[in-house]
């Protein structure tokens, strides 16, 4: 997916209804994008924002749909770059068709997990197919660390098996969770999984100390760690917990997408579709696009032109962390 980042929103800080001490749950509220260029759809993005640039390496986060394509016109993102990250599309519903500059044509169905990695440099297109009535899903970042941002291009298909717990079904499609291990690589330590926690339950998981996590809300209203989130908010966990209980009062069923990884330490320069290291990393990147250059090949398939990149700001693109938190 592609856009460029504007105003940032500030999250609330979660109250906590156990007694005792219980971890600090911050909740980060979503901002509406219009995302794709001249035939735009609107998604929700809660990552990054000013008060949070990553969780893990996780860093963008875009939360679409439920979206009646007949009203809405779906999803068509012309051919655009990435570099230095892995992409993450996860469905909830309907069915998109990717294309990259890897050779790569693959369906992206709910469940089943498409992770493309960039590297140096890839270019990809995403369009909703005519099947679709209903677009619903997630478009997930993942920054590449210093040693491998410049790795070749890859793209991998898997497609978890649901893992029933007392209280909720798990789909692990990174990393490890619920006795669960996804068969995929990433480049630093990494889980991305969705759950669908059943009515009046509470389900409590083992998660590794040194990752940080984020609970994204799908649908329904649940208690992170005792703090409540709705829908489409972000709950952020820092390190130091190894579970994590997640509680659904509702008469219905909720869903969930939780992400984690060890807190991700190095400066990045976000702008556009670009993960770099400085200010001369994104200009190179966006003249190498601009023309044409081999850096990204092309993308056969597609059925117009490849989005422009939009002007650089007139200031040089400061490299960003995460504030320290206290």
């Amino acid at each position: 997916m592609s856009d460029v980042e504007k105003d940032l929103t500030e999250p609330r800080c979660g109250a906590s209804d156990q007694g005792g001490q219980v971890p600090q749950v911050d909740v980060l509220s979503a901002r509406d994008v219009p995302l794709g260029g001249p035939r735009a759809m609107t998604v929700r993005r809660t990552l990054p924002q000013r008060s949070r640039t990553l969780i893990g390496a996780w860093c963008f986060i875009d939360h679409y749909g439920p979206d009646d394509v007949a009203d809405t016109g779906g999803m068509d993102v012309a051919p655009h770059p990435h570099i230095g990250l892995q992409t993450v599309s996860w469905l909830f519903s309907g069915e998109i068709e990717h294309r990259d500059s890897l050779g790569s044509h693959a369906l992206v169905r709910p469940g089943e997990l498409n992770l493309m990695t960039s590297g140096y440099g890839i270019s990809h297109s995403e369009v909703s197919t005519t099947r679709t009535t209903t677009l619903h899903g997630v478009q997930l970042w993942v920054a590449l660390p210093e040693e491998h941002r410049h790795t070749g291009r890859d793209f991998q298909h898997y497609v978890p098996g649901p893992v029933r717990l007392d209280g909720a079904e798990v789909r692990v499609f990174l990393g490890t969770l619920a006795g669960d291990t996804a068969p995929v690589r990433t480049f630093t330590p990494l889980l991305g999984a969705e759950l669908v926690l059943a009515p009046h339950s509470t389900t409590t998981l083992a998660v590794d100390a040194g990752f940080e996590h984020g609970l994204l809300v799908d649908s329904g209203e649940v208690r992170m760690a005792g703090t409540s989130l709705h829908p489409a908010e972000l709950g952020y966990l820092g390190t130091g917990n190894d579970t994590l209980t997640l509680t659904n009062d509702a008469d219905i069923a909720a869903r969930v997408v939780l992400l984690g990884g060890t807190p991700f330490e190095e400066q990045i320069v976000m702008w556009w579709n670009f993960i770099g290291r400085s200010h001369e990393d994104i200009v190179e990147a966006r003249k190498a696009w601009q023309n044409a250059s081999d850096r990204f090949g092309e993308v056969d398939g597609y059925d117009g032109d490849p989005l422009p990149a939009p002007a650089l700001p007139n200031a040089t693109i400061a490299p960003r962390k995460n504030p320290t938190r206290h």
